[in-house]
């Protein structure tokens, strides 16, 4: 029975194997349960197993890429996982400080760009400062003479021409000056007469030298008396030839006689900035008005600056000034130069006496206004100049944006010498690269947010 047993198990098992060689071990698992040798079976699992070859270095890592062949990490001869990190590494690297951004994006968030280039640097002493008028510009209309005021031809604020008549006076000291003139100029024609006559018949030897000689000097002495009367006018400021004509028209018009008229002229082109008599006073006498008329060019003003010692040695003459009224709210702008530096210190301020001349076409700087003024006190040529605005700080560096065909691209830089707009940049650009200058902080905004997005 035992025997019969064995020979159905033999045949299943070798029909089995000749069927299905893959179940050939479990086949010989359940006979070697059921306590028969392995041995038998062992033709049945088909041809023998090659000899093993010797181990080398390397073979695990072969049977894993046989194993992983379906992967495409491994189909591309890279570890998955490593160097898929490494190259998503390498990648997050070359876009770091690049800002991507299309052309229409630029121009809608009004970033500004422009091209480096060199320039100087200005640096500004802030001082305060006082508007006077221009001393070399300022006029009285004085009364030469002891007189009355007759006519006030000018108003507060009217305009006057150099040489304009602007007020008549009636002087005695006048009409005796004038008189004095013609009757030295009318002795002296007659005197030249007889001396003419006198001295043609001494060469004809009809009347004696004597006669002669007399009046030559006569005719002498009364051309000294016109030349000391033509000074007299002069000093007074008239012109003999003058008097000489107005003579004759009052002989046409006796009633309307111009001996004690006296014309006081401008000597200055400006406006009438003060009236200081009125018709009837008397002018020109010991405790009477010495002046009729103050007569101002304000097209000019000059601005007085108190500039301390630890300062002075900044400012010197011919330096360009900027100006703006002290005030809040004050939009005006002027500049002007300065035109004189005292030598001396003021002992109570222990400041120096700084003269700015500035232009006042319109008028428009008033004196006694409170001024501001910016002297400049440096100015140097740098080879790359850059605004401030165009500057941010990142990471503790400065940097600047520079433009590119993807977008920008943030640079470190150098920075050097400063003033008040802009800095000199050292190294980190060259002119001719273009920059962003106006809101530039929003392409710091934008590359915090793409360095914030790599580290998630």
């Amino acid at each position: 029975m035992r025997i019969l047993l064995f020979a159905v198990l033999l045949a299943a098992g070798i029909a089995i194997g000749a069927a299905v060689p893959a179940v050939t071990g479990f086949v010989q698992g359940s006979l070697s349960a059921a306590g028969l040798p392995k041995d038998l079976f062992a033709f049945t699992a088909g041809p023998a197993p090659a000899k093993p070859e010797p181990a080398r270095a390397g073979a695990g890592q072969d049977d894993d890429d046989d194993k992983g062949a379906a992967s495409p990490e491994k189909a591309h001869g890279k570890e998955p996982g490593v160097h898929g990190q490494e190259a998503a590494e390498g990648h997050a690297e070359a876009e770091a400080g690049v800002i991507k951004m299309a052309p229409e994006q630029v121009s809608g968030q009004d970033i500004s760009v422009v091209k480096v280039e060199g320039g100087t640097l200005a640096r500004h002493l802030l001082v305060p400062g006082t508007i006077t008028p221009d001393t070399d510009r300022i006029a009285r209309v004085p009364a030469r003479v002891v007189g009355t005021v007759a006519e006030m031809r000018k108003r507060l604020g009217d305009r006057v021409a150099k040489d304009e008549v602007v007020a008549v006076l009636e002087s005695r000291e006048v009409a005796d000056a004038k008189s004095e003139y013609l009757t030295a100029s009318v002795r002296a024609e007659l005197e030249k007469t007889n001396y003419d006559r006198q001295q043609a018949l001494w060469d004809k030897r009809v009347s004696s030298e004597q006669v002669y000689l007399q009046a030559k000097a006569t005719y002498t002495e009364a051309t000294l008396r016109v030349d000391l009367a033509r000074q007299k006018l002069s000093a007074l400021g008239l012109s003999a030839t003058e008097v000489a004509a107005a003579q004759k028209r009052d002989e046409a018009t006796p009633n309307q006689s111009t001996l004690r008229r006296y014309e006081l002229r401008s000597s200055l082109a400006g406006r009438i900035v003060e009236r200081k008599v009125d018709v009837g006073t008397k002018v020109g006498g010991e405790g009477d008005p010495a002046d009729v008329y103050t007569v101002a060019d304000l097209s000019t003003v000059w601005i007085e600056l108190s500039v301390p010692t630890t300062e002075l040695a900044k400012v010197r003459e011919g330096a360009p000034v900027a100006v703006t009224p002290a005030q809040e709210g004050g939009d005006r702008h002027a500049d002007g130069k300065v035109v004189f530096v005292s030598p001396f210190l003021n002992p109570d301020t222990r400041s120096a006496r700084v003269i700015v001349a500035l232009p006042n076409p319109d008028l428009a700087w008033r004196p006694g206004t409170f001024v501001t003024a910016e002297v400049e006190i440096a100015h140097d040529a740098v080879e790359v100049r850059v605004p401030k605005a165009a500057l941010q700080t990142v990471g503790g560096e400065r940097v600047v944006f520079v433009r590119t065909e993807e977008g920008f691209e943030k640079r470190e830089v150098e920075l050097g010498r400063s003033d008040d707009d802009s800095y000199e940049v050292v190294s980190g650009l060259k002119p001719g690269d273009p920059i962003a200058v106006a809101n530039s902080f929003l392409l710091k905004a934008e590359l915090g947010k793409s360095e914030a997005g790599d580290d998630d």
